[in-house]
């Protein structure tokens, strides 16, 4: 899953999508570009809801990755 977040999305609110997925066990990955900044999101996503995570402050858009079959 990737989410990426608004060009002009603030530190708190960056720590805040982090510390959210920490928490609920998953391993992230950070890329920060020159406009955007894109967390990775690595473990089983199946339960992880994407409305709650689009609905944070300084979410643009969630993405999620279809399973290999």
């Amino acid at each position: 899953m990737l989410i990426i977040m608004k060009k002009n999305a603030d530190e708190a609110s960056l720590d805040h999508v982090k510390d959210f997925l920490i928490t609920n066990n998953f391993d992230i990955h950070q890329s920060t570009g020159a406009n955007r900044t894109i967390i990775g999101v690595i473990g089983n996503t199946e339960t992880l809801n994407t409305g709650k995570l689009e609905q944070m402050p300084g979410v643009l858009q969630v993405i999620r990755i279809a399973k290999e079959e």
